[in-house]
């Protein structure tokens, strides 16, 4: 993992198309701004992780139904 330290209105480029900008901190939270190609997806990490969890429910369920009806 890369730490880097930012301070207000400072940014980071990633992959040369992605910006992420310190937009606020206040307290123990910090505002980032993002900008990236619409063809990027950006997602909080919680959300990330739940669509990950229901895509893979998704396809147990698939594969058990193909099976089922294999048999």
């Amino acid at each position: 993992m890369l730490a880097l330290t930012r301070k207000k209105g400072e940014s980071l480029v990633i992959n040369n198309n992605i910006e992420v900008t310190v937009l606020e901190i206040r307290g123990d939270q910090i505002k980032l701004g993002i900008s990236a190609p619409k063809e990027v997806p950006v997602y909080r990490k919680e959300l990330y992780v739940q669509i990950q969890e229901e895509n893979k429910n998704a396809l147990d369920a698939e594969a058990f139904e193909a099976l089922k009806n294999f048999l």
